[in-house]
C-alpha cells in the first residue's frame, strides 16, 4: 500500500484530507496523465475517461472536482451516474475508453467515499502506476486547475448502463427470447445495500426469469450499506427463509462482492461460493487446469476439501486485483476472496457481484442441486475474525515479540493458523484465526488483541 492508495483506491472522509477539492481535482489530472502517457496523435479525438459512482451523497461533487482534473489533462468525460464499479471495468474496454474513475467507498459506511481507477482493458491498476501517481501528486502540489468543467468534453450517459445489464444477461441467456428465461420459476432475495445496483440488478435478473424479492434497493445518499448489504446480511437471510427462496443474496455498496444465503437462511461466503462453483465446473469441464486462486483469509477447510476433489489452489494477497494478476498468470478460470470479491474470469477481469450472482443460480439450475446441498460437501474449520478500529497502524513488526506470540498462539491451534494485517481500506487491524476447535479460536483471536493493545500503549479506538 502507498501513502494515498490502499488495497482499493483511496479512501477517506469527504471534506477531509485526501478528500478535499485540490487534492481530488489534481488526482484526478496525475491520474489521467500517467495513465495516457506516451504521445498522441495529432488532431486525434481527446480520450475517454469513464466516471461512475455508488448512491452515497458526496460522490457528485468528488465526481465534479475529479473531473476538472481528468478534463485539464485532455480527456473528454462521460458520466455514467450511479452504477456498480464492475460497470466501468465492463465498458471502459468495449468503447476503447482511456481509462475509468469510480468514485465509491465500496463496503464503507455512508460518511466515507472512495476513488479507484480503471485501465482502459478494465483492470485495475498496479501498484507501480498509483507509486507514479502518488509522487507526481507529492511533486506537483501547486498546479492550478480550472476552476469549472468544460461542457463540450462532459457528456452524461447513464444509458450506458443498460450496456452492461445487457451483458450480465448474456452470460447465461446470449438470445433471451420473449417468454421464459433461464432463470424461470427460480425465487431469489436480491439485496442491494441501498447502492449503486438498485437500478441494474433487479432488471437484469427479471429479464432471466426469476422472481426477485428486492431489500435495500432505496437509496437516499446516507443510507448505504446500513444494515444491509454484503456486511450485514440478517436481513436478507431472514426474507429469504420468508419468502419460501431457492436463496438469497447481498451485494456491497459498489456491487463488486456479494454474500449468499442458502434456502434455510445459512450464509454462504466468498469462499463457500467458489468451492461451490469449482465443484461445478471442474464436472462440466470448464475449470481450467483444475486450480483456483483464493486469499492468505481463506479458510483451510475449504482449501483441504478442493484439495480432495483433485482441484489444486494458489493463495494471494487480499485484493481482487491480486486474484486477477494469479488468475491471468496461470491461465485458470476462478478466483476470489471469502469477502465476495469473485472473480469469473471468463466473462470479467474483476470481481463482480450481480455476474457472480446469474452464474451461481445457472449453475443451480444446471446441476440440479439446492444451494444447501453444498454445506455438506464444503466443511470448513471455525473461524474468528475481528476487526478493530485503530487510530494509527503501528508497523506489526515493530511491536515487541508480537511475531514470536503469534507463532506460540498458532502452535496451540492443533494445525490451526493465526493471521493478522492492517485494512488497506479502513482504519482497522484485522485479526484472524482458525482451527478445529471453535474454543481455542476464539481465545486466540481474543489474546492477540489483547497483547497488541498492551503492546502499542493503547491505540485501539473503543
Amino acid at each position: 500500500m502507498g501513502e494515498y492508495f490502499g488495497t482499493d483506491g483511496i479512501r477517506g472522509i469527504p471534506g477531509e484530507f485526501p478528500l478535499v477539492k485540490d487534492f481530488v481535482a489534481r488526482l484526478g489530472y496525475e491520474a489521467a496523465k500517467a495513465i495516457l502517457s506516451g504521445p498522441r496523435r495529432a488532431g486525434s479525438a481527446a480520450p475517454e475517461a469513464l466516471l461512475a459512482r455508488d448512491s452515497r451523497d458526496s460522490g457528485r461533487l468528488l465526481g465534479k472536482w475529479l473531473t476538472l482534473g481528468m478534463q485539464a489533462a485532455g480527456c473528454r468525460v462521460t458520466d455514467i451516474g450511479v452504477a456498480p464499479t464492475p460497470a466501468v471495468s465492463f465498458l471502459a474496454p468495449r468503447r476503447k475508453a482511456a481509462f475509468g474513475a469510480v468514485i465509491s467507498a465500496s463496503h464503507n459506511p455512508a460518511e466515507f467515499n472512495g476513488i479507484k481507477f480503471f485501465s482502459g482493458k478494465g483492470v485495475k491498476l498496479s501498484e507501480r502506476a498509483e507509486r507514479a501517481i502518488e509522487a507526481a501528486l507529492k511533486k506537483n502540489r501547486a498546479r492550478a486547475l480550472p476552476a469549472r468543467i468544460d461542457g463540450e468534453k462532459y457528456r452524461r450517459a447513464p444509458e450506458l448502463l443498460r450496456d452492461y445489464e445487457d451483458f450480465i444477461v448474456g452470460t447465461i441467456a446470449p438470445a433471451v427470447a420473449k417468454g421464459e428465461g433461464p432463470l424461470s420459476g427460480m425465487k431469489v432475495v436480491l439485496d442491494c445495500a441501498h447502492g449503486a445496483a438498485c437500478a441494474s440488478a433487479p432488471r437484469a435478473l427479471a429479464r432471466l426469469g426469476a422472481k426477485v424479492y428486492a431489500i435495500g434497493c432505496v437509496p437516499d445518499g446516507k443510507n448505504i450499506n446500513a444494515g444491509v448489504g454484503a456486511l450485514y446480511t440478517a436481513a436478507m437471510s431472514r426474507e429469504t427463509v420468508r419468502r419460501g427462496a431457492d436463496c438469497g443474496f447481498s451485494l456491497d455498496g459498489d456491487a463488486d462482492r456479494v454474500i449468499f444465503a442458502d434456502e434455510t437462511g445459512a450464509v454462504f461466503d466468498g469462499d463457500d461460493i467458489i468451492a461451490m462453483a469449482a465443484l461445478e465446473m471442474k464436472r462440466e469441464g470448464r475449470l481450467r487446469r483444475s486450480k483456483v486462486v483464493l486469499t492468505v483469509m481463506s479458510n483451510c477447510g475449504i482449501i483441504n476439501r478442493l484439495r480432495e476433489e483433485g482441484i489444486k489452489t494458489v493463495q494471494v494477497p487480499v485484493g481482487d486485483k491480486y486474484v486477477t494478476r494469479a488468475i491471468d498468470g496461470e491461465k485458470l478460470s476462478l478466483g476470489g476472496e471469502a469477502s465476495g470479491h469473485i472473480i469469473f474470469r471468463d466473462f470479467s477481469p474483476t470481481g463482480d457481484g450481480l455476474l457472480t450472482a446469474v452464474q451461481v443460480l445457472a449453475l443451480l439450475r444446471r446441476s440440479g442441486r439446492k444451494l444447501g446441498d453444498y454445506r455438506k460437501l464444503l466443511p470448513k474449520y471455525p473461524q474468528s475474525l475481528r476487526a478493530v478500529a485503530v487510530s494509527k497502524k503501528v508497523p506489526l513488526e515493530s511491536i515487541p515479540g508480537f511475531a514470536r506470540k503469534l507463532r506460540d498462539i498458532e502452535r496451540g491451534l492443533g494445525g490451526g493458523r493465526v493471521f493478522v494485517r492492517y485494512s488497506g481500506t479502513e482504519p482497522k487491524l484485522r485479526v484472524l484465526a482458525e482451527g478445529p476447535d471453535a474454543p481455542a479460536v476464539e481465545s486466540a483471536a481474543r489474546e492477540i488483541i489483547s497483547y497488541y493493545e498492551k503492546h502499542t500503549e493503547g491505540i485501539l479506538c473503543r
